[in-house]
């Protein structure tokens, strides 16, 4: 694939994979991306997974049409993206290695040292000259790795993103960008916001008209979408106006009091009505929504004295990723103690600027008193 005059496209896609770094579903499998400029000096920027280090060689081997790379650039450490090094390192021993002096110790980490043995450190705001093409470096630390950098060519325009403006699924997923992207950016890398903050402000400086991220699709048309999309989320705003209900249920009885409140939701006209299971949803996207919308309920039974395990996990998780600034409210449910909420508000108490709208208790089943409060809290939440 040619993205430009000498930028050439030499990822690979892993349609066998079935979970990312271990826990996320990717159904549509996932793009390790890597890229070639051929200019008067050869860059090689990342390499892939070790699993596809033929595939990916033979890619390069293509792109290079018999000359030889004198430089591979790592932008980021993570093995989906290095795990190739060492093999690329026997195919073209005379390349130079170029990374950041973090970059380097990570390195030795994962390959051993004196693997890579020649290698140039370059700090922030290094240029790395290859003829008419350019790479100047801009440090992009915990978005998401410490030794994460992007790069930018000013010739091309592009600028070489890393993790930034990736995406779950393989390039030949028919898909939309931002559904998958947004699951991705809460997963892995929506704990970093500021870290993110810091990037997009650095890059706001740039004349950009193409984003090569190491995962998913490149991006070269309305690039103001997608980076509106990553000033909201690495921000922790709302995108869309609607409520997010996820909720774990024992017998139905909590279930169907969330079944209640999202009839009561739609009545009251609530725009979006997302709604997970938790036992049985993918966790993830139930993640990835209860930061797309701006109100969260969190509908749980008592267990063990505490919240079920499914909802806690989540509520860990949301805490973990930095939730933050939304309203959140709760349906708990207890036959004889019940302590869901007192769990879920103490899970939350890191969260910066949650609003609690207000909270629902069921002892086992539902009354008509709690039909009456339901229908209240539905009218609250969609004010």
């Amino acid at each position: 694939m040619k993205l430009h005059n000498d930028i050439k496209y030499i990822g690979v896609n892993d349609c066998k994979i079935d979970l990312f770094e271990g826990q996320y579903s990717v159904p549509n499998g996932m793009a390790y991306n890597s890229y070639v400029i051929l200019d008067d000096k050869i860059a090689v920027l990342d390499t892939v997974d070790g699993n596809f280090s033929d595939e990916w060689l033979h890619n390069l081997a293509e792109a290079l049409n018999g000359r030889t790379p004198d430089y591979l650039v790592v932008h980021h450490m993570e093995p989906d993206h290095s795990g190739s090094i060492s093999a690329f390192l026997k195919a073209y021993p005379n390349a130079t290695v170029v990374g950041n002096a973090k970059t380097f110790i990570i390195a030795d980490n994962f390959l051993g040292k004196g693997v890579i043995s020649d290698r140039l450190e370059v700090k922030e705001g290094d240029v790395l000259n290859l003829g008419r093409h350019s790479l100047a470096f801009v440090f992009a630390p915990m978005v998401h790795w410490p030794e994460v950098m992007v790069s930018y060519d000013a010739f091309a325009k592009t600028l070489f993103s890393a993790d930034g403006f990736g995406k779950f699924g393989a390039l030949d997923a028919d898909e939309e960008w931002d559904c998958e992207a947004r699951r991705y950016y809460f997963g892995i890398v929506g704990k970093y916001g500021t870290s993110v903050q810091m990037l997009l402000k650095k890059a706001s400086a740039l004349d950009i008209q193409t984003i090569c991220p190491l995962h998913g699709p490149v991006l070269f048309e309305d690039l103001g979408h997608y980076l509106d999309l990553y000033n909201t989320w690495s921000s922790y705003g709302v995108e869309s106006d609607g409520v997010c209900v996820c909720y774990t249920s024992v017998y139905g009885h909590t279930r169907d009091a969330v079944t209640l409140l999202c009839d009561e939701l739609t009545k009251n006209g609530c725009p979006k009505v997302a709604v997970h299971d938790l036992a049985r949803d993918d966790m993830a996207e139930a993640l990835e929504d209860a930061f797309r919308y701006g109100t969260l309920v969190l509908a749980s039974t008592t267990y063990n004295a505490s919240v079920f395990p499914f909802m806690h996990d989540f509520v860990t998780r949301l805490a973990e990723h930095n939730f933050q600034n939304r309203r959140v409210a709760f349906i708990e449910n207890g036959s004889w103690a019940p302590m869901a909420t007192k769990t879920m508000t103490g899970l939350l108490a890191p969260c910066k600027n949650i609003t609690t709208v207000g909270t629902v208790t069921l002892l086992s089943a539902m009354t008509e008193q709690n039909r009456v409060e339901i229908a209240e809290l539905a009218k609250k939440l969609c004010l």
